[in-house]
């Protein structure tokens, strides 16, 4: 196959300059040893996802996009959050879902015939410049309003390392050697890191639950690696994880099983080339199969089925020769992921400290009937499941100690 030089083909990205200079800020930021800073935020954010199913045990969905609020916020600003309703995660949430909306190839007419972008906004068929305006507001407070509080903190010397204080510390010693370290290139990466991670790594975790109430098997398996694994009256940490090979497969297999963008970020090819005997006209728009990739029965066998055995070898450990799903799931190109490393590090130590201390099972009715989940799913680049019951409580009086004396945030004591 023939090199297919792209761009991204939604217009609201910046040129070619900026997103060199974004992606060189989050290179330096997050590649797999710079992000090892951040586990300890990871951590504690996972640490308060357990606390809050001792006051919602059925809120999987919004239990799951809470955490990965509080850990985006946490590492890409170094600001706690409010244990419900933060500001900080509302204003994100209300300027992240335009973006989510209006990056679906398709989703507007102006889409499919451009020159709609220069007829006045009353017009039928430009009411898409009414929501922008709106949308362009929501987005201002969106990157602007975290990042001063960030500034503020830094000027009163009490903000904690993250990666916006971090690099406007390092701006002031290389911002004339290096184009890259401006204020508004930093503060355009940390609004672009909340839109990036908190959907895509809460899905996983909530589709992952999914697939357990279906497995309970899998469920028993890996507690009884991590209660071989941990000392009594601790929780899994990240100096676990060479000791937690199953975790890892099933932290694997959930972003293999349920790809979180299923057709990955649409580009535009930037030159005429060919595929398998297929022609490719400069200005196409390619759209990867992710989805495709992952479901590979050559690759994959059975693939529709949650199995993280197939990460295994026959004596436990990870089985290398299996193609890991990275090579699909973070995008492709240059313009990969580049907090991928963060985010499977989210993954496992979610997965791993709620499997540690609650069990999980499908919920029942007031007639104890059990009430099987329906696998419905929210369409659109991110592929998310609608919010769903089940039974996820303590395994013990002991666990429910643990769980307690493990959150940083008083409001769960």
């Amino acid at each position: 196959m023939v090199r297919i030089r792209t761009q991204p083909a939604h217009g609201l990205h910046l040129n070619n300059i900026y997103r060199r200079h974004h992606r060189r800020l989050m290179h330096s930021n997050f590649h797999p040893t710079a992000a090892l800073r951040f586990r300890p935020k990871l951590v504690k954010a996972a640490r308060n996802f357990l606390a809050r199913f001792l006051i919602d045990q059925e809120d999987v969905v919004g239990n799951a996009k809470y955490m990965a609020s509080e850990a985006i916020i946490a590492i890409t600003y170094g600001l706690d959050v409010q244990p419900k309703d933060d500001p900080y995660i509302t204003v994100a949430e209300e300027g992240v879902v335009p973006l989510a909306l209006a990056i679906v190839p398709g989703a507007f007419l102006v889409d499919t015939i451009p020159l709609l972008k220069y007829v006045p906004a009353w017009m039928p068929g430009a009411g898409f410049k009414k929501k922008a305006r709106e949308w362009t507001e929501l987005s201002r407070r969106m990157v602007e309003e975290p990042f001063e509080a960030t500034k503020k903190l830094m000027a009163q010397g009490v903000c904690s390392s993250s990666f916006v204080s971090d690099t406007l510390v390092k701006m002031q010693d290389v911002a004339d050697r290096d184009d890259a370290y401006r204020e508004d290139n930093i503060q355009g990466v940390a609004g672009a890191m909340y839109a990036a991670g908190t959907d895509t790594t809460s899905s996983i975790v909530a589709s992952c639950i999914l697939a357990l109430l279906d497995k309970p098997e899998i469920l028993k398996k890996a507690q009884m690696q991590l209660d071989s694994v941990l000392k009594p009256g601790h929780l899994p940490d990240f100096d676990d994880e060479a000791s937690l090979p199953y975790i890892t497969a099933i932290a694997k297999e959930a972003l293999r099983w349920r790809d979180v963008v299923p057709t990955a970020v649409p580009h535009l090819s930037m030159e005429e080339d060919e595929y398998k005997g297929y022609r490719i006209p400069k200005g196409s728009i390619i759209i990867p199969n992710g989805w495709a990739m992952l479901h590979n029965a050559d690759v994959y066998p059975d693939p529709f089925t949650f199995n993280p055995e197939r990460f295994l070898n026959e004596d436990g450990t990870l089985n290398k020769s299996v193609r890991d799903p990275g090579h699909a799931c973070w995008g492709f190109g240059r313009r990969i992921c580049p907090g991928r490393y963060m985010a499977f590090s989210e993954i496992w130590i979610a997965i791993a400290s709620l499997l540690a201390v609650y069990d999980i099972k499908k919920a029942v009715d007031e007639h104890g009937r059990v009430i099987e989940p329906t696998h419905e799913y929210v369409t659109g680049l991110v592929y998310a499941p609608k919010p769903y019951r089940c039974s996820i409580t303590p395994r013990s009086k002991e666990a429910e100690a643990l769980i307690r004396s493990a959150s940083a945030q008083e409001v769960f004591h």
